[in-house]
């Protein structure tokens, strides 16, 4: 069981196959009140996670969306990330399954902890 949300974002993301499994209904109870600032959101008929994270400018938030990207990488699993003025909207969802999995929150967490670090 995940306690917190500094607890899932040291966790790492495991490699997903097109056969992994969507997160059970038990499963969102217990990770997305972790991330609790993060909406569930339907697109595509697609269950991803999705934040909006405001800034002064546009540099402050590129500059978060960069950070981003370094963690996405360093993770192997990658955001869409919507980068404008003042704000940066990141969508977290596994692509080979078409749905949400673990690695979504863990990255969650993991952005939220960029986010708060400036």
């Amino acid at each position: 069981m995940v306690r917190n949300m500094e607890e899932l974002a040291r966790m790492k993301c495991v490699a997903c196959r097109r056969d992994a499994p969507l997160v059970t209904d038990e499963e969102i109870a217990e990770l997305h009140p972790q991330v609790s600032e993060w909406e569930i959101v339907e697109r595509d008929r697609i269950k991803r996670l999705e934040r909006v994270f405001k800034f002064s400018n546009f540099a402050e938030a590129l500059a978060f969306t960069n950070r981003v990207g370094r963690a996405a990488e360093e993770e192997g699993h990658h955001p869409a990330l919507l980068t404008e003025w003042g704000r940066v909207t990141v969508s977290w969802w596994t692509h080979k399954i078409k749905g949400l999995h673990r690695n979504d929150f863990i990255m969650a967490a993991k952005t939220n902890r960029i986010f708060a670090q400036g």
